[in-house]
């Protein structure tokens, strides 16, 4: 499937379906930091894969990257900057983090497993696609590298690439904002697409 020839009706399509996701994901993230969190309308990112490095900005950032294995294939990121990282561990942990512990990148990597798996049994359920999650892991570098390696993994060696771009947002004082990326193989776009009846 050559992304860039995705129709409206396929795109709002797969919005609707990310947006489920999105939804059951912020409901889980909610309990767990015991907080109210908005999400946005999932936005569909088709870029072109030369042009990576100058889409995003240039900055490091903490991300959950979880491989999404069976008739679903892709990658999930969940993507924060570093100090929004550090106030989460903080809040978690009841201590006071300026750096990346262990300790922290367990807190971080749960939260990433939780909302990854919340995300994918609800497309799972909406779209009779088996969808499993793998152990997450965490890593800190810059944003366009992380993005890239999650490309790669996934398949997508189109002169276009494709993800779906949700923003999880807590409480301004809270300090809990997050971008959460569904990046999907593009033969399991398509089965998604055809699953909902949709080609």
């Amino acid at each position: 499937m050559e992304y860039k020839d995705l129709t409206s009706l396929q795109l709002d399509a797969l919005k609707e379906v990310s947006n489920i996701g999105a939804g059951n994901s912020a409901t889980s993230l909610s309990v767990l930091l015991g907080t109210k969190i908005d999400m946005t309308v999932p936005n569909l990112n088709l870029i072109a894969f030369d042009e990576l490095f100058n889409s995003y900005k240039e900055n490091a950032v903490v991300a959950v990257l979880v491989k999404v294995l069976d008739d679903i294939e892709g990658s999930i990121l969940y993507v924060f900057e570093e100090e929004t990282a550090f106030n989460i561990i903080s809040k978690m942990t009841l201590s006071d983090e300026n750096s990346l512990s262990e300790i922290g990148i367990s807190v971080i990597g749960e939260i990433g497993n939780i909302i990854s798996s919340s995300f994918m049994n609800a497309i799972s359920g909406f779209t009779g696609l088996k969808a499993t999650a793998s152990v997450p892991a965490v890593t800190n570098d810059m944003l366009s590298a992380i993005l890239i390696s999650a490309f790669i993994e996934t398949g997508q060696y189109q002169d276009y690439v494709l993800d779906i771009e949700i923003l999880f947002m807590g409480e301004a004082e809270d300090k809990l904002e997050g971008h959460f990326y569904f990046v999907p193989s593009p033969e399991s776009l398509g089965k998604i697409l055809e699953s909902l009846g949709i080609k």
